[in-house]
């Protein structure tokens, strides 16, 4: 099938080269010349793990293509997914001029029938919109889809090719069909493709988001409650996590969730409540939460060292907002470096990919506090006062503690992925805070 793909970030590459592997001829397109640029040349603007290979095999095949030319990827295409951005207004609602500018675009081109599938994350009634745009702008032919992405960043090769569920809205025998052909390849696991209608398909996705984000800030307070009760949080978590009715994923404590799914979809899923009168109290109450949780470690430095950090560097590992990723949207990094240098601390940061990504963040990049090791972990600790761990990267689960002491000038662990044994920590000499353990 010719399928075409505007959008070439995260969800629009991972998705072309996901077709394109499965005997699809596929089109990506960008407005960015740089990102098609680096692509035509054999790079990858994204760190992926799995990506660049299959990038690279589906070029060399002729069956994926990049292009400026948004254009000709609409005349080319039979499906067109729309996998651009949908950020968030000052207000928290989703900035939608993009994937709307997309349907214009689509409908002023189109020169025959064409299946319009919206893979962006948008409201739910969005899908109404393009379908609007379009029937104004064309006589010809066409159906309106909603295909929400549900991949992990770190894990979306697998997720696109091996999915638990696809969700797809639809209104019409022909767009079912259709979808139906672009992923029955996917399906031969068994796992369902559940068709529905497409104001449901838009909500799935932004309910999902929700509670999953719902469930890392109920366990970030209950690490709260922990630490005032001396309870331990990864005690209660298996506890928990036990109950089938519960189930063990996404009940690990640490310093709050980034990236650019939970926290824009958290508050377009709220703004679109209070767009129907519904204050979406939980909601609030998550975002709440998370926002607490990112300043959490910078406060357990002030408990230790005192409100003045002026003279004291401090280490900080992990920079991305979860590993195997560069992404750093909403990373907890960005607040507790703030955080720390607004303090009068020094900070010497590390992380193992997001290192490009994270100096382009004002916050870090642009802060003169603040000094991006590109080399090592362990050199990120040279002469430092005290050891934060902000993202749960591999690399650092399992640390010399006799080179670490040997590196730092001061002695004390702010773990804040909960990572660490605690007596191994402490028996090594350093004092250990971590989150929700004693």
């Amino acid at each position: 099938m010719k399928v075409g793909v505007i959008g070439t970030g995260y969800v629009g590459l991972v998705l072309g080269a996901g077709l394109a592997e499965t005997g699809n001829h596929v089109i990506c397109g960008d407005i960015d010349a740089e990102k098609i640029r680096i692509l035509n040349e054999g790079g990858i603007p994204i760190w992926e793990p799995g990506l660049d290979g299959m990038v690279l095999r589906n070029r060399e095949k002729g069956r994926l293509r990049f292009t400026t030319d948004i254009q000709g990827l609409v005349r080319d295409s039979t499906v067109v997914f729309i996998a651009v951005g949908t950020p968030p207004q000052e207000d928290g609602s989703a900035d939608l001029h993009h994937v709307l500018g997309c349907a214009q675009t689509i409908a002023t081109t189109m020169d025959g029938y064409r299946l319009i599938v919206v893979k962006s994350t948008v409201p739910v009634g969005t899908c109404d919109k393009v379908r609007d745009i379009v029937a104004a702008n064309t006589t010809h032919p066409f159906d309106i889809a909603s295909n929400p992405e549900f991949l992990k960043e770190g894990d979306a090769i697998q997720d696109m090719m091996k999915p638990d569920r696809i969700v797809c809205g639809v209104d019409s025998p022909r767009a079912r069909e259709l979808l139906e052909d672009v992923y029955q390849t996917f399906m031969r696991t068994g796992n369902p493709i559940l068709f529905m209608d497409v104001k449901s398909s838009e909500m799935t996705k932004y309910a999902s988001n929700a509670m999953l984000a719902t469930r890392i800030s109920f366990m970030n307070e209950m690490a709260a409650l922990c630490d005032s009760l001396g309870a331990d949080i990864d005690c209660v978590r298996r506890g928990m996590g036990a109950d089938p009715r519960i189930g063990s994923k996404f009940l690990f404590a640490g310093v709050g969730y980034g990236g650019s799914c939970f926290p824009k979809d958290v508050k377009a899923l709220a703004s679109t409540g209070r767009e129907c009168g519904l204050p979406m109290k939980v909601l609030n109450a998550v975002e709440e939460v998370n926002a607490a949780q990112k300043r959490l470690l910078v406060e357990k430095v002030v408990g230790h060292f005192g409100p003045d950090l002026s003279g004291l560097k401090l280490a900080v590992w992990g920079l991305a907002f979860k590993p195997n990723t560069d992404d750093m949207r909403e990373a907890p990094s960005i607040e507790v470096i703030s955080g720390l240098t607004e303090l009068g601390a020094t900070v010497s940061a590390y992380d193992p990919v997001a290192l490009t990504t994270a100096a382009r963040v004002p916050e870090i990049g642009g802060n003169r506090g603040c000094t991006i090791v590109t080399t090592c972990a362990e050199d990120a600790l040279d002469g430092a006062d005290a050891l934060l761990l902000v993202t749960e990267w591999g690399e650092f689960r399992n640390p010399d503690f006799d080179e670490l002491k040997r590196r730092m000038k001061g002695n004390v662990i702010f773990d804040g992925r909960n990572i660490f044994d605690s007596c191994r920590v402490r028996d090594a000499g350093f004092r250990y805070y971590s989150i929700g353990r004693p």
